[in-house]
């Protein structure tokens, strides 16, 4: 059997930035939790914020590197595997991630030294001005790469001649029109991660009994965020279901399994999508709801997928299915806000039992809804790489082989392997401390303290004649 260059370069792109995004998605939300620890530390003084931010900097750190490391092999791809697109959409992506790089990751760069390494050794307003400008560091690297991913499948401010994509307009480009709806639907989703993996976490600690009174802080402040932001981000969601609706029809009717265009359309709960027959096989639905929810209209009319020819149609069932398991989730998470405020009664929300380790189990529901959501936004987006303008056949390295092309997607495997292995167990070490390393009375005669000000010449003249 011959090996398909393009349906293994495509796995290796899915494969390689599946794994990264869990990384980044709890990063981004971990570094503003880390900022706003540390300014609440600075304001109140209470050691129980100090406390709470050095642990999860420690976590921080791990995750952090991990997302560095699988991330540095995804720009090799472009052109070992998509040269054609690169060279194609080299004039817009080339300056996008050198923006990322200069305004992101040199931020990053100047400023983590200090938060990992700085506490105690630098003034404790300086060490949370560095926490502040990590988190925005992640923010605008989020910025620019959902800006480019956005171009691909609302590409605009471009226009193609010979074969070679040439920026017209570089606001309509980097603003294109699903570019605002991504970055916030991204940004809180990493701000549910964050809270969620937090709530685990310290949910886990008071089953064991250990310092219970700083995270059962850590958890109430999660819970918080959680009731605001899971309910907004259904609201932000629904927004940009209907931007998807305008500019990707197809895409919508795909996750909604909908063959013909029609009024009235209902929502399927199940289905057994069958793209050869143009049909589903088997489908259970509600009347009328999905033209409800996607037009806001009982009657709305919802695109299908026989308006575009069966070659430029996605695979239905993972859209249909991603999509209906991010949504799932994400309404387990808004119940999950829901019930703990009403076991804020009496504070049982973090005494009873069943909700700790609901939120136990809970702490991983956010990396599968982001995953769901890539597989929703990427494989929906099929055939095209620049929607409309650009197959994922046009883009692929004309030299490449099947062979190639499965030896490196083997690779890539066993190489991430290693790296999530050495990282979980670097992680395993940090949650299995815990806080307790930190209750340890400080040692007077320790030699490292918290400057309060930069050394003046005044205090040089002064260490000089006590000398």
């Amino acid at each position: 059997m011959e090996l398909d260059p393009l349906l293994l370069s495509r796995l290796q792109f899915a494969f390689v930035v599946s794994f990264h995004a869990i990384f980044p998605v709890f990063s981004i939300g971990l570094a503003s939790f880390i900022a706003f620890l540390e300014a609440l530390s600075f304001k109140t003084g209470n050691p129980v914020w100090e406390r709470l931010s050095k642990f999860w900097v420690q976590v921080f750190a791990v995750v952090f590197g991990m997302g560095v490391v699988s991330g540095i092999v995804m720009s090799f791809q472009f052109g070992t595997n998509w040269s054609n697109y690169s060279y194609a959409a080299a004039n817009f992506l080339g300056p996008m991630l050198s923006y990322e790089v200069i305004t992101a990751f040199f931020l990053e760069a100047a400023f983590l030294g200090v938060l990992l390494f700085g506490r105690n050794r630098v003034p404790q307003g300086l060490h949370l001005f560095a926490a502040c400008m990590v988190a925005l560091g992640t923010m605008i690297s989020t910025f620019w790469i959902l800006s480019a991913n956005s171009w691909m499948h609302t590409p605009a401010g471009v226009e193609l001649r010979d074969g070679v994509f040439f920026v017209t307009s570089w606001s309509e480009a980097i603003f294109n029109p699903s570019f605002p709806y991504r970055l916030a639907h991204m940004v809180l989703a990493s701000f549910l991660t964050g809270s969620f993996v937090v709530s685990g976490v310290s949910a886990w600690y008071l089953l064991r009994g250990r310092e219970v009174e700083v995270n059962r802080k850590a958890l109430s402040m999660c819970l918080w965020l959680i009731l605001i932001i899971a309910p907004t981000q259904a609201v932000v969601g629904d927004f940009h279901g209907l931007n998807t609706l305008e500019h990707q029809p197809t895409k919508v009717a795909a996750m909604e399994a909908n063959w013909e265009t029609a009024s009235g359309v209902p929502l399927l709960l199940f289905a057994w999508p069958d793209k050869e027959s143009q049909s589903n096989l088997i489908e259970i639905g509600i009347p009328k709801l999905a033209s409800l929810i996607l037009t806001h209209e009982i009657n709305g009319v919802v695109p299908g997928l026989k308006e575009v020819p069966a070659a430029e149609q996605p695979e239905v069932p993972w859209v249909f299915w991603g999509f209906r398991v991010m949504v799932g989730l994400g309404l387990l998470m808004i119940a999950t806000g829901f019930m703990g405020l009403l076991l804020r009664y009496k504070q049982r929300y973090w005494q009873a039992p069943w909700f700790l380790q609901g939120l136990r189990l809970m702490s991983v529901t956010p990396f599968i809804a982001v995953l769901a959501g890539w597989v929703v936004t990427e494989t929906g987006r099929a055939p095209w790489l620049v929607y409309g303008m650009m197959t994922h056949a046009e883009g692929l390295t004309p030299s490449l082989t099947g062979g190639m092309a499965l030896f490196t997607l083997l690779g890539y495997i066993t190489v991430y392997a290693m790296i999530f292995s050495a990282g979980l167990y670097y992680l395993m070490r940090v949650l299995q401390d815990g806080l307790e390393i930190d209750s340890a009375p400080i040692d007077e005669d320790d030699e490292v303290h918290r400057p309060a000000r930069p050394l003046s010449g005044s205090d040089v003249s002064l260490e000089k004649k006590g000398a």
